[in-house]
């Protein structure tokens, strides 16, 4: 397994390892033994899975506010995509800063976003289907969102630059600016 850290520290890149022959491939996609080792420590409590249909599905900015927040080990299991994670921890270095990391079928990456982040992705074929693990509940009182293109964070989703329409849903097209937003994230310290 490779780790890939980003230009935010906590936010990594994982490249599973992939064992194949000519009955076709297997990896390990969750190992808690070995993400420890990678200081990956969350104790993921919930898997969610999606479809978006259409090239152009734009999901996102996402999280849970505290004492709900959650972490979030993610991968695109039909398709690709554009992941994104936005840090919205006042106080920190990297306050509204961003990464991405394309994900995909053919590349089997995953994405680990802690808490304190907002979390969105933009498909860039028809047929997505995305998996991630939570370390909280979804909880709809403190389900919240930001608008995807917010310009005090100026997101760069790579597609939409290919002439791509984002396809939202209602909640996310009327999402609140961060600006507007009542995000309750307060930097305490490096991820590790």
């Amino acid at each position: 397994m490779k780790v890939i850290e980003t230009k935010i520290p906590g936010v990594k890149i994982i490249e599973p390892d992939c064992f194949e022959d000519n009955r076709g491939w297997f990896m390990e996609t969750y190992s808690t033994v070995k993400y420890e080792e990678f200081g990956i420590n969350d104790v993921f409590v919930q898997d969610n899975h999606s479809l978006s249909t259409k090239k152009g599905t734009l999901r996102g900015l996402h999280f849970q506010n505290n004492p709900m927040s959650q972490a979030k080990l993610v991968r695109c299991t039909r398709g690709t995509v554009i992941d994104v994670a936005v840090d919205l921890r006042k106080g920190s270095p990297t306050y509204k800063q961003w990464v991405s990391a394309e994900l995909s079928a053919e590349n089997k990456r995953q994405f680990y976003i802690p808490r304190g982040f907002a979390h969105g992705f933009l498909t860039l074929t028809d047929d997505v289907e995305f998996e991630y693990k939570v370390d909280n509940l979804y909880s709809k009182e403190h389900d919240r969102g930001i608008r995807y293109d917010d310009p005090e964070i100026g997101v760069d989703w790579g597609g939409l630059l290919m002439g791509l329409t984002p396809i939202l849903s209602e909640k996310d097209m009327n999402g609140p600016l961060l600006a507007d937003s009542d995000v309750n994230f307060v930097y305490e310290g490096e991820n590790k």
